[in-house]
């Protein structure tokens, strides 16, 4: 054998090895005892690890629960879904309905078990999907119409965000003390007022897209057809429910505040409408 091919060990020569040495670290891969190194088997899970996670989850569901409770004591998050219950079908049909609602005939909301149908059900329901949608339409459109007049500046816009959410919850308060100090017996909730009330953003959506194209003619004519199709809407929804009281003078007081509330549309479309409306030619 050539000397230069054998191994000294301990000053002595090593004979050839004919089977593996396991009896030191590092050999085979695995230490003193047959444990496996860390990181050698990735695909083994981390029993702390897994407990950690379990123990997460189980903290993230209480926490959920308890967010779930302190909501519902104050707002029902299931009647809140009821009035997001819509789709695409139900959109089109009540915005229809909205702006051509002359030839609608049967304006009684539908009822399941004493519950009103979902909105995607019956087009007569209220819904706070569109409203929501044309609010934030709105406020985006605002902001495009002061750029036109190089008026825009991220104050003005909250300004006119905030001006419109604060005339909305102030007519929904009116509407409601005057439900309660009239003592009129309605099947109103405050989500439905709210829903009501903010069905006239889509007729000021219609009339600021018309003084872009007519400009002030074009925006006044849109308006007051918007308008009027608002108050014809409200006037077949809300009577079935403002003048169901069991009097004569409960329906008529019903009555009242039924026109009270067609009068005040047209007033704070036009108050929220007029600053934005094109006078003339973008500059």
């Amino acid at each position: 054998m050539d000397p230069r091919k054998q191994q000294v060990y301990g000053g002595r020569q090593a004979g050839p090895q004919l089977f593996e040495d396991t009896g030191f670290p590092g050999a085979g891969g695995m230490p003193y005892g047959g444990m496996p190194q860390p990181g050698m088997y990735p695909m083994m899970p981390d029993p702390m690890a897994a407990m950690a996670m379990q123990y997460g989850t189980a903290l993230a569901g209480q926490g959920k629960d308890m967010v779930h409770q302190k909501i519902e004591k104050y707002v029902s998050v299931s009647k809140i879904k009821y009035y997001f219950a819509v789709d695409t079908a139900y959109v089109g049909r009540k915005l229809l309905l909205l702006l051509f609602p002359f030839s609608h005939t049967d304006w009684a909301v539908k009822y399941d078990q004493d519950e009103p149908v979902p909105p995607r059900y019956d087009v007569n329901a209220p819904d706070l999907y569109i409203p929501s949608m044309a609010l934030v339409t709105y406020v985006l459109l605002s902001g495009y119409l002061l750029g036109l007049r190089n008026e825009f500046t991220p104050e003005r816009l909250g300004l006119q965000a905030s001006s419109a959410l604060m005339w909305l919850t102030l007519e929904v308060l009116a509407i409601w003390l005057a439900t309660y100090i009239l003592s009129i017996r309605s099947s109103l909730r405050v989500l439905d007022l709210v829903a009501f009330s903010s069905y006239k953003f889509v007729g000021m959506i219609a009339a600021l897209l018309a003084s872009m194209v007519l400009y002030r003619p074009g925006y006044l004519l849109v308006l007051a057809y918007a308008c009027l199709t608002l108050d014809f809407f409200l006037l077949r929804t809300l009577r079935l429910s403002l003048l169901s009281g069991s009097s004569s003078e409960g329906s008529r007081r019903g009555l009242y505040l039924l026109l009270a509330v067609c009068a005040l549309q047209p007033a704070l479309a036009y108050w929220l409408t007029q600053p934005l409306a094109q006078q003339q030619l973008a500059q």
